[in-house]
This record gives structure tokens, sequence and C-alpha cells, in this order.
């Protein structure tokens, strides 16, 4: 579940900014702030997470 954090915040923030969109909430500048934070943490999250596991594991490999 762990690997799906980065995921879920950059799906929750790109929502928020679709949700600003359609309720008129455009002209507030926190929401939109809020939103790229959520997607660029979530991205970067998603990315350490996956680069921190390893691909295969090496002393199994023979």
């Amino acid at each position: 579940m762990r690997l799906y954090y980065g995921i879920m915040a950059t799906i929750f923030g790109a929502l928020l900014l679709m949700l600003s969109y359609l309720v008129g909430w455009v002209d507030y500048n926190w929401v939109q702030f809020i939103a790229i934070l959520c997607m660029i943490g979530g991205i970067c999250g998603h990315i350490y997470v996956n680069y921190k596991k390893p691909a295969y594991d090496e002393e199994g490999a023979e």
C-alpha cells in the first residue's frame, strides 16, 4: 500500500484542480497551491519509493 501513496496524492491534486474549476474557485490561489503541492509531492514521493525498492533480489539471482 505504501507504494501507492504518491499516486493517490497525485490523483487527489488533479481532482482538486478539476473540482476547483467546476465549482468556480479559480480566483483562490490557495486551492491551486495545495493541489499543485499534492501533485508535485506525490510524483516525487512515488519516484522516491520506487527508486528505493530493488527491481530484483540480487542474493536470489543465480
